[in-house]
């Protein structure tokens, strides 16, 4: 005679529930995390965040970052284009400031 076997459902884990956010808002989010995962944008977002409200100028980030005033001006760029930080000039300088709703959003986003 052969055995039986019970057919028993296997489940691996919890079911999936709904997202929090949807693929356009998954995008936007992998955009900001994206231009976060380089170390010298981090240190940058990290420097002009301690300057507070008024933000820094780019002639202030040049010698804490170690690199030269166009590598920290394409660093901004990225950051400025992922929309972690917005500028203004100011005469013949660019100043930028944290947007911190958008940064808010990303930390919300890791739970």
């Amino acid at each position: 005679m052969g055995s039986i076997k019970a057919k028993i459902p296997v489940v691996c884990c919890a079911p999936v529930g709904s997202a929090s956010f949807d693929e356009r808002d998954a995008a936007e989010l992998a955009k900001g995390f994206a231009a976060l995962a380089d170390p010298v944008r981090l240190h940058l977002l990290s420097l002009i965040t301690s300057a507070g409200a008024d933000g820094a100028c780019v002639c202030d980030l040049v010698e804490p970052s170690g690199r030269s005033q166009p590598t920290v001006s394409h660093h901004l760029k990225v950051l400025r284009e992922a929309g972690l930080v917005a500028s203004e000039k100011r005469g013949t300088w660019a100043w930028y400031r944290v947007e911190q709703q958008r940064v808010d959003a990303l930390k919300l986003a890791l739970g």
